[in-house]
Parts: C-alpha cells; structure tokens; sequence
C-alpha cells in the first residue's frame, strides 16, 4: 500500500482557542508573551498583529512601539501542548494514527483512509473545512513522507496534495528550513549561498557529510523516502479496538444494531480465542455533524458472549442520537480479564450461586439498564466502628476477608453523628452507683 501522511500546522493555535473563548479579541491585534533572560519575549500572535509587523520572538516593548494598543497577555503555561492534544484526538475520526509535532502541528498517517471521502482532495478539504469553521487558522499538505507533508505545509504558498512519487519534486523550489534543519545548518548554507533544496541536493553525500554532519542527512533521507520516519501516536491503537466506517451515514436503529454486533463479533472472537472477556466496552458514534455519541457498558464477570454483550448495548440504543448519520463506529474493550472455566455440574443446586454465568448475566442487564452503581454487594470489614464494619464489593467473584460478626445484634439504625442521652432518674441509672456495686462484687 502506498504511504501517504498530512501535515497540519495551526498557525495561531493560542491565539485561535483565545479568540474562541473571547469573541471580542478577534477585532484587535494581541499577543502572548513570557519572560526571557530579563526580557518580556512575544510568543504567540494573532493574524492582525502578524499582519501589522509583529513576530513570534520580538520583545514585547518594540512591539508596543509599532502598535501603541497592542493588547498583551501572558503566556499560557502547557497549554499549546494540551490544546494540540485534543485538536489530536478529535482527528482520529479521520485516522487511527495521529501524533504530535509540537509546538503547532499535527502529523497523520492516512495510508488507506482517504478513499472514504471519495479523494484525496475531498478527504483534505474536508478536514481543514471542519477546523476553519471552528475558527482556526490552519495549513496543511498530503505527501508520501512526512518531511515532504511538513515543508509543503509549513512553506507552500497554499494547501495541497502532493500526487504518489512526486515529493522530490515538490521539495526542490523550496528553502532548506523546509527540512527541519538546525540553527547551525540553516547558517552555514546561508553562508554557501544556498537559498532552495534544489541548490545542494545534488552534491555527494560524502561532502554534506563532512560539511554539515550525519543529522543533515538524515534529515534528507526522511524527506526523500529513503529512512522511515516513526511517529509518536497520542493514542496507541489499543490492544482491543475494533473501527467500522460506513460507507454512507447510519442514521436508523437497524443499522446501528449491525454496527454493534459487526464489532463484537470481530473483539469477541479475539477475547475468545485468547481466553479472555471485557469487563467494560464503550462504544464511540462519530456523526457526519462532527459530533460524538455512544455508550458504555459494564459487566460483573469477564465475558465474550455476543449476544448477551449485544443485549447489554441494546438497552442504551435509544440514547444514541444519529442526527445527520454517523460515519465511524469504534468500539473498545478498556478492561480486560482471563475468563475462568469452570467445571460442569451433573446436579444443579437451587441455592443462589454467586458464580453463576444466568445470575452475572441477570446482574448484568439490570445494572445496564438503571446504572451499575445501583446495584450493590456488601463484604464484612474488620472495624470497631459499626459504620464502617461492611465495604463495598467490585465483583460477584471477590471473596471476603473475614466473616459477617452475628456475636451480637447489629445497631437497626445509625444516626449520621452521635446524639447526647438525657438521664431522667439518678437511680438505678448512675453510673457511679453500678461501678460501686461491681467494685464490691455485689450484683
């Protein structure tokens, strides 16, 4: 299959999510800034101070005297990283393998995905219309390597996807910072007089070696296709996810239900033949609208039955709303555990067997349908509290530390804090009239 990758680079990542949160700024120049060795350095701007003069690394003071109302706020500490890890997250809906390429950028592996907008084109435009409709300035380029996706996002005049093999060509008009070089590199072809990749690119290896080191050809090798660049996933697929997108948007219960049992058919045969079930399984709808619905269920014992696992889903269909249809299911086993075999019974006890399959799967339904949390099974604690002589149990399987105490009556009632008791008579309920009588062994 033919590797293809798309850069995103938000050009005003802060400044854009500020904007959003405070409509007002959007009409004026700001910037962010931080201190720096005794200067007050800018780090963010928005597109009308960028437009009026001021960059990313000016100080603060110089950029007040270009725009006397320039509006500054200070730095938001982690939040560039945070707010890209989302941005990231939310392209999953378009790809399972997203990473981050801080400070501003994203990088996908859509290898095998665009088909499903149609082309490449429509599966670009598609993504950077849903990011400009949200209000953020964003570029981006499709190419065979990631260091080709990232210059022609980075340094093209406009978005663009690049066709299968023609990266190289692409590359060439453009300036070698293009390559993510160091600071060192970038000046010393400056001082060569190389302003464009085309000018060095065909020098021997063994020169560049010599001149600029092993990492500048690396750097190449990444753009050019000749070394595979890994990528750092936000969300490592998990060890149990199963994706099902559709063809044409979803938007009737019957197709949900396929959509449902397609996936556990495909987790529950790997569980199944592994030796284990889920515990919990949440269910993610990506809606054509951008917006997410689904469901989670739980289970009191580890489990890969289909049906009853569908059974489960199916009390919470009604809760999914398809609005204008959904594009993508995926469905994900959190948790995980060895399923026990148990040994067949030639007779069947009529007593309550906590380790009955019907009664887990009885448990199981209720807790489903009315919330898991309100069902409940209480263990003995060794406590000298009454309070605090029960806890709560996580499963039909987990046994007790000690014994339910039936030495003595438990109190029918606590109250929520203790109350004083009023004598009404001295006698026969004075205190120091029983410790004399027990003092003096008399009864």
């Amino acid at each position: 299959m033919q590797k293809r990758f798309v850069s995103l680079w938000f050009r005003h990542l802060l400044t854009d999510w500020l904007t959003l949160r405070q409509p007002e700024l959007k009409l004026i120049p700001f910037v962010l800034v931080a201190p720096e060795r005794n200067r007050i350095i800018i780090t963010a701007t928005n597109i009308l101070a960028e437009q009026q003069g001021i960059t990313v690394g000016m100080a603060s003071a110089d950029a007040k005297a270009i725009i006397p109302d320039l509006k500054v706020i200070d730095q938001l500490p982690e939040k560039a990283d945070k707010l890209l890890n989302r941005l990231g997250e939310w392209c999953i809906r378009y790809t399972p393998q997203v990473a981050l390429d801080a400070p501003c950028s994203l990088i996908m592996d859509v290898s095998g995905c665009t088909h499903l907008w149609g082309s490449e084109q429509q599966y670009l435009a598609h993504m950077l219309n849903r990011f400009r409709a949200k209000g953020y300035d964003v570029q981006a380029a499709m190419a065979d390597t990631i260091g080709a996706a990232w210059a022609v996002a980075h340094f093209g005049n406009t978005d663009a996807v690049i066709p299968p093999n023609d990266h190289i060509k692409a590359l060439l008009p453009l300036p070698p910072i293009a390559l993510r070089l160091d600071y060192t590199a970038l000046e010393r072809l400056r001082k060569l007089g190389f302003y464009a990749i085309k000018s060095f690119l065909s020098i021997k290896r063994s020169a560049l070696r010599r001149r600029f080191g092993n990492e500048f050809l690396l750097r190449i090798d990444e753009a050019l296709g000749n070394v595979d660049e890994p990528l750092q996933l936000i969300h490592p697929i998990e060890a149990y996810h199963e994706r099902l997108p559709s063809l044409e948007p979803i938007r009737t219960v019957e197709g949900i239900e396929i959509a449902i049992k397609t996936l556990l058919q495909s987790i529950c045969e790997r569980l199944r033949d592994e030796g284990k079930g889920l515990r919990t399984a949440v269910l993610k709808c990506y809606r054509v609208d951008g917006g997410l619905v689904g469901a989670d269920i739980g289970t009191n014992r580890p489990s890969h039955n289909i049906e009853h696992l569908f059974k489960l889903f199916a009390l919470k269909i009604d809760s999914i709303e398809p609005a204008l249809g959904i594009e993508l299911f995926t469905l994900d086993a959190y948790k995980i555990e060895d399923v026990s075999q148990d040994q067949e019974v030639l007779w069947v006890s009529d007593s309550c067997d906590l380790h009955s399959n019907d009664l887990a799967e009885l448990l199981d339904r209720v807790g489903n349908k009315i919330g898991i949390e309100n069902i409940r099974r209480y263990l003995p604690y060794e406590s000298y509290w009454p309070e605090r002589a029960l806890r709560k149990a996580t499963s039909l399987t987990e046994k007790p530390a000690t014994t339910w105490r039936t030495g003595r009556p438990r109190p029918s009632i606590i109250l929520p804090r203790p109350e004083p008791i009023q004598v009404t008579f001295k006698l026969p309920d004075d205190p120091q009239y029983y410790s004399f009588i027990k003092a003096n062994g008399m009864r």
